[in-house]
């Protein structure tokens, strides 16, 4: 929705300003500023307009003396919250944001654990600047340190020869300046439940689909990605269901599988259709752009980064919000590497593993090449219901033995589903992003034209600390490095995929 900048420790409106032009992409429609008095500090707000596009610039003041939040995201709960809140307080706009002004005003730090959404914000109440950040770390928030101040902002390029100690607000967090950093949220481990399978399959469709509804939420047009698997068509179909037309973006080279099965689920459910074509010479001219929007070198993430930025780009011409299928995956054992865990408790925990993970890789890339073309994504595979839901599901219902008798990812997903598609997508073998689009295949070597291959274990060595593992991903990580003046707040951000269960390798691609 929007991007986020301030500093608390004192005032300074030409840093903070500073930081607001490098967000600028995240929120072109307005832009606003708030010192809190006595110079205890600043908040910087950059608008994308979703919810009440004429009365919702920020920061948003409330009170006396005046609290003032500036704010990124969408909090699905609010109108519920603000039936509730509206026999307290005087609301002065529309904006969801304004929910959590006055919540806090309630329940102080514990208001985080009262909002439903997607989010991280900042409010400045007198001395004390309080912080939080969402349950899975959907929105992005970073803060460091400056001449003992401490400064945040939406993006690491905000903070680029203005911080140091740069680090990521952890996921599910808030953060008082008198109190200190304290988590609100962690991924349920509950144990599955042995129940009957239809009631299994019931409670996943009645959970999904509610999700899908809660993230139409807008007041500006509503679309989706769709690549042409399983999960994109999922919330595709779903999302039709409920709007009097939908618009749906698919990406690819020529002839890729994604474009030919994204037509036909657009044909199915009667969506408006939208498609683009690249190609190799296309990518080369733009893969310093994705690299620079996505802050990143991983190479899983740059791949997928590819695709997602033209499907961004497309996507933009006609819409403000985009709903995507990112967190399937992780919740239904979707990636190969799943079908080499036999323990079913291992696996169960592995899953556990990935979605706690997905802040800082796949939520990351969907984040920035979204709000590199000022458009809003939504996932709503990753509502805290759904979390909750997929924990109890059994493994063996996740990877469910196929006719042809081996594994079949995500079968729960496609069973609990199928008549929302044509058997041929409901029951499609997963692939990736960057192959189904046919990019895995398009850019080949083409990361040579950056660094040639025989110099790339030498460039592996001089950048140990990275733990580069190929060739390829030398070359992004030079690429990362030649777009930014201050590259160690960025590089020092940079997600690996983590240590998995022994015996179990191979890193997964995005969604």
């Amino acid at each position: 929705m929007c991007g986020i900048a301030g500093i608390w420790g004192r005032s300074d409106a030409q840093l903070v300003r500073r930081m607001m032009d490098r967000l600028a992409h995240r929120g072109p429609d307005a832009e606003g500023i708030y010192g809190e008095p006595g110079d205890a500090g600043m908040l910087g707000h950059r608008r994308l307009s979703i919810v009440d596009p004429a009365g919702g610039d920020q920061p948003i003041l409330a009170g006396e003396p005046p609290r003032a939040i500036v704010a990124n995201g969408e909090i699905y709960n609010s109108p519920r919250l603000r039936e509730e809140l509206e026999a307290r307080h005087q609301f002065l706009t529309r904006s969801d944001s304004e929910c959590a002004l006055h919540l806090y005003h309630e329940r102080g730090p514990e208001a985080a654990a009262g909002l439903d959404g997607m989010f991280a914000f900042a409010i400045a109440a007198g001395d004390h600047l309080y912080a939080a950040r969402d349950a899975i770390g959907i929105k992005p928030l970073y803060f460091g340190r400056r001449d003992g101040a401490l400064v945040f902002s939406s993006e690491l390029k905000a903070m680029e020869g203005i911080a140091g100690d740069v680090r990521e607000f952890p996921p599910g967090t808030w953060y008082h300046s008198g109190l200190g950093f304290h988590r609100y949220y962690q991924v349920p481990e509950s144990a599955p439940a042995e129940l009957p399978l239809a009631e299994h399959l019931r409670s996943l469709r009645l959970t999904l689909e509610r999700a899908v509804v809660k993230r139409l939420m807008s007041d500006v047009p509503v679309g989706a990605f769709l690549s042409g698997g399983l999960d994109s068509s999922l919330i595709a179909a779903l999302a039709r269901r409920h709007l009097p037309e939908l618009r749906t973006f698919s990406v690819g080279v020529a002839g890729s599988r994604d474009l030919l099965a994204a037509r036909r689920v657009a044909d199915h459910i009667g969506s408006i259709h939208h498609e683009y074509v690249y190609d190799a010479e296309e990518v080369r001219r733009r893969l310093p752009e994705i690299i620079h929007s996505l802050e990143s070198f991983d190479q899983d993430l740059v791949r997928s980064a590819i695709p997602c930025y033209f499907a961004s780009r497309l996507a933009a011409e006609r819409v403000k919000v985009i709903l995507t299928g990112e967190g399937a995956d992780e919740l239904f054992a979707g990636y190969d590497y799943y079908k080499g865990i036999a323990d079913p408790g291992v696996l169960h925990r592995e899953l556990q593993r990935s979605v706690r993970s997905l802040h800082n890789m796949n939520l990351q890339r969907v984040d920035r090449l979204t709000m590199a073309h000022s458009i809003e994504g939504r996932v709503p595979f990753l509502d805290v219901d759904m979390i909750a839901l997929a924990q109890t599901v059994p493994p063996r219902l996740k990877l469910a033995v196929g006719g042809g008798g081996g594994p079949v990812e995500k079968w729960i997903l496609r069973k609990a589903c199928e008549d929302l598609l044509p058997p041929e997508i409901a029951w499609r073998d997963k692939e990736q992003f960057d192959e189904g689009s046919g990019t895995v295949d398009l850019i080949g070597g083409l990361w040579r034209h950056w660094l040639p291959a025989n110099h790339a274990v030498a460039y592996a060595r001089r950048h140990a600390r990275a733990r580069l593992r190929s060739a390829e991903e030398c070359a992004y990580h030079k690429i990362l490095c030649d777009g930014y003046d201050d590259a160690p707040v960025i590089l020092d951000n940079v997600a690996r995929w983590s240590h998995r269960p022994p015996g179990i390798g191979g890193a997964p691609g995005a969604c």
